[in-house]
């Protein structure tokens, strides 16, 4: 039977959006703050030649314009003081993270509460501006060899650098406010506003090549098809889950004899999320990269690894798949599913699965579970970001269409709606409490009834 939280999400209605004034309140300033990062994307950073900075993005689109542009809302291929966008502060967090699952001293300081995080979040602010200084001054280097800046030098580099590195820095602010005192997922939504928002023009630009005769009207009808049949597996994947059943005995507190329950541990066939893809894709475009901020000065073996491992390339593709798949498993035993860590909270809450005995024995058969649950999650997401590369690279779509991106959408958006009905759900919970109060409450003019002696 379902519970009473249950039936009443059940019921939940979207009508009730406009009595939660709180909501409302928390949508209006999410609203507001990304307006505000997508007017950031349109100022531009000083020095910078506009006309030859067009011509060069376009050379550089392979590279750091294809993803970095994804993630910053076209605000690298304008420029603007948001160029770096947010992935300083994402790579920061996954890097962190990690170490914190590998590290004795950091996982020691996860375990002491808010204390601990509020450090663990320093250190990865502290790993933010390191990473934005290093982005930063690359990028000044790469704007000064491909001729762009009107008057080159130290002063030059300096001036991108702060402005860039102050760009992300209130990035990362705007992110928290949205979520402390917003609808949550700030940064998330940050990185969702700008891929959406140059959907429009890329879509615009898709059609008037099929209109002039470039991309045949097949070819557009199957690319439209395609993204949906995507977006609905993508939906279904992000859904999936595997359930163990988990069982509870009889227990005695004080007098009182409690009956054994049952549950079920989900375990999501992706538990990873979007991570495996952002990592394969930033190591693979590292060559590329590398290559834009050094100019034309390339050598034999770096044109060798650029010629073998371009996008749509077919090492490229194979070693994309394997990066994945690894990062995939890697992710999920560090930091996304610690078996051991399961099977401890278990055993001290005397859960044990049926038929395995708690503790080592458990933590074993998680690492099963997981192993072979991976094999279709690290499937799919290979098969999600290798579709649109294969197809990109064989249409020649004009724009960066890639997997990582329909994955981040498709997150954000779910991620986004469970946090607008959670809120609903607990102004709906606030209204019963009143009203219960009110009916315990003596109405005005009412008489006290008599007691009886």
């Amino acid at each position: 039977m379902a519970s009473a939280a249950e039936q009443m999400a059940a019921n939940l209605s979207w009508g009730a959006l406009g009595k939660a004034t709180e909501l409302r309140q928390r949508i209006f300033f999410t609203l507001g703050l990304l307006m505000v990062y997508r007017l950031g994307t349109y100022i531009p950073v000083p020095g910078i030649d506009a006309v030859a900075l067009r011509q060069f993005m376009e050379d550089a689109a392979s590279g750091i314009g294809g993803i970095m542009s994804m993630f910053t809302g076209g605000a690298l291929g304008r420029m603007g003081i948001f160029a770096l966008g947010i992935m300083p502060y994402i790579s920061a967090s996954i890097i962190v993270q990690l170490l914190t699952s590998m590290v004795p001293a950091l996982e020691q300081l996860k375990k002491e509460g808010e204390q601990g995080r509020k450090k663990i979040n320093q250190y990865t602010r502290y790993a933010t501006v390191g990473l934005a200084l290093f982005q930063a001054w690359a990028l000044a280097v790469s704007l000064e060899a491909g001729d762009l800046a009107h008057d080159p030098g130290l002063f030059f580099k300096l001036a991108v650098v702060i402005t860039l590195v102050g760009g992300t820095m209130f990035l990362m602010w705007l992110g928290e406010q949205i979520t402390s005192r917003g609808i949550g997922n700030g940064i998330s939504l940050i990185i969702f506003v700008g891929i959406v928002a140059e959907i429009p023009s890329a879509l615009a630009q898709f059609f008037s090549q099929g209109r002039s005769g470039a991309v045949s009207t097949p070819v557009i009808l199957g690319v439209i098809v395609m993204v949906v049949v995507v977006i609905g597996f993508v939906v279904f994947m992000e859904r999936a889950l595997r359930k163990i059943h988990i069982q509870y005995p009889r227990r005695q507190v004080g007098m009182k004899v409690y009956d054994g329950g049952s549950s079920h541990l989900p375990i999501k066939v992706n538990p990873a999320g979007v991570i495996p893809a952002i990592f394969a894709s930033s190591l693979l475009l590292l060559p590329t990269t590398i290559t834009t901020f050094s100019g034309s000065q390339t050598g034999p073996i770096m044109s060798t690894i650029l010629a073998y491992f371009g996008p749509g390339q077919p090492l490229y593709l194979a070693f994309y798949a394997g990066m994945i798949v690894f990062f995939t498993y890697f992710y999920t035993a560090n930091v996304a599913f610690k078996s051991d860590e399961v099977a401890d909270n278990l055993k001290n809450q005397g859960g044990f699965v049926p038929g395995i005995r708690p503790g080592k024995k458990t933590e074993d058969y998680l690492d099963y579970v997981v192993a072979r649950v991976l094999v279709i999650g690290s499937a799919y997401l290979a098969l999600v970001c290798l579709l649109p590369e294969i197809l990109r690279s064989q249409l020649s779509i004009p724009f960066y269409f890639g997997g990582t991106s329909v994955l981040i959408v498709v997150s954000v958006t779910m991620d986004t709606i469970n946090q607008i009905q959670s809120h609903l759900l607990a102004h709906q919970y606030e209204g019963l409490i009143e009203k219960s109060n009110l009916r315990g409450k003596k109405r005005p003019g009412q008489k006290k009834p008599p007691t009886r002696r």
